[in-house]
């Protein structure tokens, strides 16, 4: 008898397990956690998407209409699942998305991506998705789809500044340096990567574009003497004007000497020669000079 006593207690307590593990499945299921791995899902179907963190407050007062969003969303047979990302778990997404702000929501649509700038309760949600109000918003452009290639590098940028944040707080909190001290680490290892990246980046433009050496130009011997030849006439013809000029410098030289050197004649020849030197005086000085060759 005790043991049929025992028996609807029994019953009992599977019954409400069973109703236990039913709403948190329901639950569970009303809001799809993604992460770095398995995001791609929302290319397929209708989605809302909320980007959150955990220290945001306006993320905080968002969450019971979120949660109500995807209960009233599987209430009415409606194909729009809802999902979330925390940007402190999975970095790569927010740079991915370019999320600027928290919390931020993009309805997605076969692939394409709008962000929802309405209201945020879950009467405005769902009248956003069943109505098709996301129509009227215009979609994200292919290049900045988070799906393309470009936004892939972006995605993989942010996770190299949470890393590198990472190994800042790890220097301070566990080596016990200063700021400065860890600053300084990070300025000394961007010039020896900048150095590095500029040494490859030069060697593969060389590799591609080698420099074009100077063509071996072929000429003739004849050629060859034909230009020695003018050459040498040339410098003859420099060498004969040169030549002049100093003989025309020598010949003024002396005729300066002859006027300035004393001379034994009389008085007589001294002031007649006073005389036509004066005559000499009113007319210009006439110099002849060597007639040159034509160049």
């Amino acid at each position: 008898m005790a043991r049929l006593n025992k028996i609807p207690q029994v019953f009992n307590i599977l019954f409400y397990l069973f109703v236990f593990l039913c709403c948190f499945t329901r639950l569970a299921s009303a809001n799809v956690e993604l992460d770095e791995d398995n995001w791609r899902q929302i290319l397929d179907g209708e989605w809302m998407v909320e980007f959150y963190a955990p220290w945001c407050p306006a993320c905080n007062a968002l969450a019971p209409a979120w949660k109500d969003l995807s209960n009233r969303a599987r209430n009415k047979n409606l194909a729009m699942k809802a999902a979330a990302v925390d940007v402190t778990k999975s970095p790569g997404l927010s740079g991915r998305f370019v999320v600027t702000a928290l919390p931020t929501i993009f309805h997605v649509k076969e692939g394409e991506f709008r962000q929802y700038k309405g209201p945020r309760d879950a009467d405005a949600m769902i009248d956003y998705v069943e109505r098709g109000k996301w129509k009227k918003t215009d979609a994200i452009p292919s290049w900045k789809a988070p799906h393309s290639f470009q936004m892939g590098l972006v995605a993989h940028f942010f996770k190299l500044s949470q890393a590198l944040r990472g190994v800042h707080t790890m220097l301070m909190e566990t080596y016990g340096l200063p700021t400065w001290g860890s600053y300084l680490i990070f300025a000394i290892a961007t010039i020896f990567v900048g150095a590095l990246l500029g040494l490859l980046l030069v060697c593969v433009i060389d590799l591609l574009y080698p420099p074009r050496r100077p063509e071996k130009v072929l000429v003739s011997q004849a050629e060859v003497d034909r230009k020695r030849e003018q050459d040498g006439r040339k410098s003859d013809d420099d060498q004969e004007l040169i030549n002049d000029d100093i003989v025309d410098d020598a010949e003024l030289l002396d005729s300066d000497a002859e006027k300035n050197s004393p001379s034994d004649t009389s008085e007589d020849d001294k002031e007649k020669a006073g005389g036509d030197d004066a005559k000499c005086a009113d007319k210009p000085e006439l110099r002849k000079r060597r007639s040159r060759k034509a160049d």
